[in-house]
């Protein structure tokens, strides 16, 4: 009886200390942040993954179908709901690449240029939001639009990529308080490193709007900036 009764209190003791730990967790994830808004500039490299479907007709072997690589500027709002959980808008204004094709039936070649705007919204979780060190993980959704193009294959075709892609993406990143190495610069600024992997389908059409191939590029973002919290 003795040891029924030991084995309860301890077994209450132990549901007790995690209601008590749930709670505190909440009220911190909870926590009204003393900024809301942060935003951030960033240098970006877009590598792209490279997966196409082959195009029989034309010889076109599977993942042949390649978008060019780019360097470009974006620029990031965020606002904070709590001190750990905010929402991400990732803009840039519309960037050119190439579409390169490394094998046909008439051998490697280019078939053109088109432009392209991709605007994400990211929702975060910032793990230390009060240290000089804040990671943080994202997921979201990305709606590339594909417009101005000039694509084609020479002497068979012209090329078109459908209007729109809707796809998921997903982020890791962190934040350094600047102030953490130069006390005498503002203490709501900080340098910012960030990877975001966004996935993209579009579907290649011919000039009689059939589709002939699927371009998946879904690009690796890796990028570098500053970062001010207001």
């Amino acid at each position: 009886m003795c040891k029924l009764k030991l084995y309860l209190i301890l077994v209450l003791a132990f549901f007790s200390m995690n209601v008590m730990a749930g709670h505190n967790y909440l009220q911190q994830l909870f926590s009204e942040p003393d900024k809301r808004w942060m935003v951030r500039v960033r240098a970006a490299y877009l590598h792209m993954e490279q997966k196409s479907d082959p195009i029989p007709s034309l010889a076109v072997s599977r993942d042949a179908i390649k978008v060019s690589d780019q360097a470009i500027p974006e620029l990031d709002i965020s606002f904070f709901f709590t001190k750990h959980i905010a929402a991400e808008l990732v803009l840039t204004y519309p960037q050119k690449n190439n579409l390169l094709f490394d094998n046909s039936a008439i051998g490697a070649f280019k078939s053109g240029s088109f432009r392209h705007l991709p605007p994400t919204l990211m929702l975060q979780y910032h793990f230390m939001p009060d240290s000089w060190f804040r990671p943080y993980v994202g997921g979201g959704v990305n709606y590339t639009f594909f417009f101005n193009e000039k694509l084609d294959v020479p002497g068979v075709t012209k090329l078109h990529l459908e209007t729109g892609s809707l796809g998921g993406a997903a982020q890791l990143g962190f934040d350094i308080q600047v102030t953490k190495f130069w006390p005498e610069m503002p203490e709501d600024l900080f340098l910012n490193f960030d990877a975001k992997k966004i996935f993209i389908d579009s579907k290649v059409k011919n000039s009689a709007g059939a589709t002939v191939s699927h371009l998946n590029p879904d690009p690796l973002v890796i990028s570098v900036g500053l970062g001010y919290k207001f």
